[in-house]
């Protein structure tokens, strides 16, 4: 049987979730509680116009820690798609680690290969969607953002000084790192690209 061409490894945009698309409130728990950054959906927008993949990976240890459930971060995730929409935007795919190496029941407490600093998740995507993660852009406001990011291979990381991203850039050492200030001036860079 004859199977067409293979596609080609296309590029993605992978954004951190809270402190760079949506306010940090430390563990959210309920999607009423969820609230965009201003900017940040017309952001998404113009990113899904200019055909870019746009993946959210995020750390969601309040799984382990028993704060809340799959379901509750599925909700989440559904509304945070719901307001984006609201404005013409989407995110393509969510990746979680629900992982803590200390906390936890048995089956969430481990040192995983998901959990950022780890690039597990950026890995994934890469094989679930056939990306290339040289060609690919990452989005963050953390220092673990920038090295998952980084090991997995990702060709452009912005720091966004929203979130954590003012302390982060204080401390940063990673000079192949571009600071800007939210995530509309990291798709004005992206997209210039």
């Amino acid at each position: 049987m004859a199977t067409g061409p293979s596609r080609a490894p296309g590029s993605a945009v992978f954004l951190d979730r809270d402190g760079t698309l949506i306010d940090e409130l430390g563990y959210l728990a309920s999607p009423d509680a969820l609230v965009l950054f201003p900017g940040a959906a017309r952001a998404v927008a113009r990113l899904n116009a200019a055909g870019l993949p746009v993946l959210v990976v995020t750390n969601q240890s309040g799984i382990a820690r028993g704060l809340f459930d799959e379901d509750a971060l599925r909700a989440i995730h559904l509304r945070l798609n719901e307001l984006l929409a609201e404005h013409g935007a989407h995110v393509d795919a969510f990746y979680h680690c629900p992982h803590h190496p200390d906390l936890g029941a048995p089956e969430w407490r481990k040192d995983c290969a998901c959990r950022k600093p780890a690039p597990g998740m950026f890995l994934d995507a890469a094989r679930e969607r056939n990306l290339d993660l040289g060609a690919s852009h990452a989005v963050g406001d953390a220092a673990r953002d920038l090295e998952a990011a980084a090991r997995a291979g990702i060709g452009s990381r912005l720091l966004v000084r929203t979130g954590k991203g003012a302390d982060t850039e204080r401390a940063l050492t990673d000079r192949g790192v571009t600071v800007v200030d939210d995530l509309g001036a990291a798709v004005d860079a992206i997209l210039a690209r």
